[in-house]
């Protein structure tokens, strides 16, 4: 496995770390497909969780500018590719996997870098981080979700403020608008998100998964058509190991022992 990333595996659950500590942990090529790799097969292998953190002071600075330098090539780049290869699918697989995935925050989170934490499903971040839609800087558009995610978060106005003036946005200040889950002291930042980490790893999967495919649909549903949903998904979940473990558990007064089948 490349040295931009870490993995640590736990007995259900992963923690990654990108590795790239004195670029800010700012994407190469080589870490994006390192990446994606050890998120894939770490689902593969049966994590029922996954923790995504940065090493160093930073958690990530977005794409590597040196790679994509206008001035070193002989024509412009087509940062449309680095999105449809790189940036695209890893904002998709976070979405669409079927186990949480806790983003720990653990210093500055800028550009593509904010956008690809703020795409976890559970969002810390130390008191010392910060969020900067850092694209208008250079000219760009906030990619990787970006406008999506600020929109559906925080609304326009706000979207547009933070794209158009690029103004960090503290953790405490990220927490209060409801851009991440909650803002930690940093020396308790790793110990929380492993703690959380580790309970969702060890909670019921298969409803977990229709968690998070029922929140996103409600952005784009009618209420209508949301009932349908949770209705759909109830019968699946109803039909699963662990919710007849998790009602036995309830009446029997015991700790339940999910598994995570379907």
């Amino acid at each position: 496995m490349s040295d931009t990333i870490l993995l640590s595996e736990n007995d259900a659950w992963v923690e990654i770390t990108l590795n790239r500590p004195d670029k800010l942990n700012s994407f190469n090529d080589e870490m994006h497909l390192a990446l994606r790799k050890t998120l894939e097969q770490s689902v593969e292998n049966g994590a029922r969780a996954i923790l995504l953190t940065g090493a160093g002071r930073g958690f990530c600075a977005g794409q590597d500018l040196g790679d994509r330098d206008p001035a070193k090539m002989d024509r412009p780049p087509d940062l449309s590719q680095t999105l449809t290869e790189f940036y695209n699918p890893l904002i998709r697989f976070i979405r669409n996997a079927g186990i949480p995935i806790v983003c720990a925050v653990n210093g500055v989170a800028a550009g593509a870098g904010a956008n690809i934490a703020l795409a976890c499903d559970l969002v810390l971040a130390s008191d010392k981080a910060r969020f900067i839609q850092s694209f208008a800087k250079v000219g760009l558009v906030p990619d990787a979700g970006g406008t999506w995610t600020l929109t559906h978060l925080l609304g326009p106005a706000r979207a547009k403020a933070l794209a158009l003036t690029a103004m960090p946005v503290s953790a405490e200040l990220a927490e209060r608008w409801g851009l991440i889950y909650q803002c930690v002291a940093a020396d308790q930042l790793l110990i929380e998100a492993r703690q959380i980490t580790e309970q969702l790893a060890n909670g019921p999967t298969h409803g977990f998964k229709s968690i998070k495919r029922a929140i996103h649909a409600a952005s784009n549903n009618t209420f209508d058509e949301q009932l349908e949903l949770e209705a759909q998904l109830q019968k699946s979940c109803g039909e699963s190991p662990d919710y007849a473990e998790g009602v036995s558990a309830f009446l029997e007064k015991r700790t339940p022992h999910f598994t995570g089948k379907s």
